[in-house]
């Protein structure tokens, strides 16, 4: 199967030293503007991360970790972006091998930093216990790093991870494993060694055009993990066909609900009708219909009829299959409950389906997720797959949507992990609207599920940023995701 579109391989820390060799060839003016782009890049994107605790002050203490090489010349950099955009702001760079040791282009780096801000920037060689910062850069150690790390620096980077610092950003890695990021920046490629690590907090990943360079020859990756970019979402971002009706954009059935959970299929509902879906038809515990016919007249809704304990009855299953035929996706879940006749209906329309499925929530049992034919999104979190697993390793048509702080998407031999998205996630309805976001687009392209699941995920977690960088990861509530949906569409690629 070929790579999806929009993702890159993630590497080996061997593998990513071959590829900036293959295209900065090891010349010095490549290297540099590779640098430069690198530490601009880094800058920007810690703004970005910033606004998620209000924004970086005017007058901004930054404290700068900077070893001998690149790593170390990329924070210089950054660093420097940051004070032209902040003129009352203020850096420390610590050189924890000292100036002289600095590689060529880490000390062309240091020189310019002086040369554009001398009077705001200060060399030190200790942190002082009194001395709070806003943002730390941790430019130490990058790939090319052989553990272990002498005491000395052990101790220096225990004091960092220990101070009084408000934001700690990694360049590349984390260095020596043991500075504890809450934000890794990884610069050109997503090395391995970050992925899933505990100290590398929430990874970004700055592409610097690497993989544009190698356009054409052999993946520089030999694993099957790759990144998804924001690249994934360009269909959505351009210009629809002016011909084109409600009936070009697929038509996605919705079955969930009940009176135990009823937010969670309007959830649903409200993410599929943003999805850019053409039509979207509703199944729904009849009690339920007109209260939420009110809420979203745009989709059209077909009241079922109930069990005693508020769910879906078995009886109701032909208002489906009668109207199956019109349906280009089904997404089956949010918000079902978990009674025995209301599962039983689940499994029989999962066996029968002739279109295209999105399993969530309740509706993830391993009779459910097994049954049938029809090509199929299953979108657990950890608890939820626990229960699954076995069901799904005979599935070959089954796409994998891994809910977590990374969300990985596994089809066939290959995982996609997104880095978008965060703690402003972790509460209850994030899933319910993934799903219909996955759903609604999935209806438009039903034979290309991993695209739908792969463009659901990183929407959802695009706008996530956004709500969170708007308003913080606390006071907010989990619809107001769908108010960034369309902003994250048209943000320009280097905000993304």
């Amino acid at each position: 199967m070929n790579p999806l579109p929009g993702s890159h391989p993630i590497l080996t820390c061997d593998e990513a030293r071959a590829l900036e060799a293959r295209v900065l060839g090891g010349e010095e003016a490549k290297e540099w503007a590779a640098m430069q782009r690198a530490g601009r890049a880094i800058a920007s994107a810690v703004g970005h991360d910033f606004e998620e605790m209000g924004g970086l002050p005017s007058r901004t203490r930054i404290l700068v970790l900077a070893g001998k090489g690149h790593n170390g010349g990329d924070a210089v950099i950054a660093a420097q972006a940051l004070l032209e955009r902040f003129p009352a702001a203020t850096a420390d760079v610590l050189f924890a091998f000292g100036s002289r040791a600095l590689r060529p282009l880490a000390e062309r780096a240091w020189r310019q930093l002086n040369a554009a801000a001398s009077d705001r920037v200060r060399q030190i060689s200790e942190l002082a216990p009194a001395t709070a910062f806003d943002l730390c850069l941790d430019g130490l150690f990058g790939f090319q790093f052989r553990p272990p790390a002498e005491p000395r620096i052990r101790e220096l980077i225990a004091s960092v991870n220990a101070h009084p610092i408000r934001l700690r950003a990694a360049v590349d890695l984390p260095s020596a494993g043991l500075f504890r990021a809450d934000f890794t920046y990884a610069t050109g490629s997503v090395k391995t060694p970050v992925v899933g690590a505990p100290e590398a907090g929430r990874v970004r990943f700055l592409d610097l055009g690497f993989f544009s360079d190698v356009a054409g020859v052999a993946d520089p990756g030999s694993g099957t993990d790759r990144v998804l970019t924001t690249d994934v979402l360009s269909p959505l971002a351009g210009l629809r066909p002016p011909q084109s009706d409600k009936r070009s954009y697929g038509h996605v059935f919705i079955v969930g609900g009940s009176t135990g959970y009823p937010g969670a299929l309007l959830m649903t509902v409200l993410a599929a009708l943003r999805s850019g879906a053409g039509l979207v038809t509703v199944f729904a515990p009849e009690s339920m219909v007109p209260a939420f016919a009110a809420r979203a007249p745009e989709a059209m809704w077909v009241a079922w009829p109930e069990t005693p304990s508020g769910g879906l009855a078995l009886e109701g299953e032909h208002l489906l299959r009668e109207r199956l035929s019109r349906a280009t996706s089904l997404v089956i879940g949010p918000g079902l409950g978990r009674g025995a006749e209301t599962l039983a209906l689940a499994r029989s329309l999962v066996a029968q389906s002739t279109v295209p499925l999105v399993i969530d929530a309740d509706a993830l049992q391993p009779d459910i997720v097994g049954a049938g034919k029809a090509p199929r999104i299953v979108t657990p979190h950890a608890g939820e797959l626990t229960r699954i697993k076995g069901a799904l390793e005979s599935s070959a048509t089954t796409t994998r949507v891994l809910k977590g702080s990374v969300t990985r998407i596994v089809s066939g031999a290959s995982t996609y992990h997104s880095f978008f998205g965060g703690p402003v996630l972790a509460r209850g309805g994030s899933g319910d609207l993934l799903a219909g976001l996955i759903g609604g687009l999935l209806a438009q392209t039903p034979d290309q599920p991993l695209n739908a699941a792969a463009r659901g995920v990183v929407w959802h977690g695009l706008a996530a940023d956004l709500l969170a960088q708007a308003h913080g990861q606390v006071a907010v509530h989990t619809a107001q995701v769908l108010d960034y949906l369309p902003a994250a569409l048209r943000m320009p690629a280097h905000e993304q």
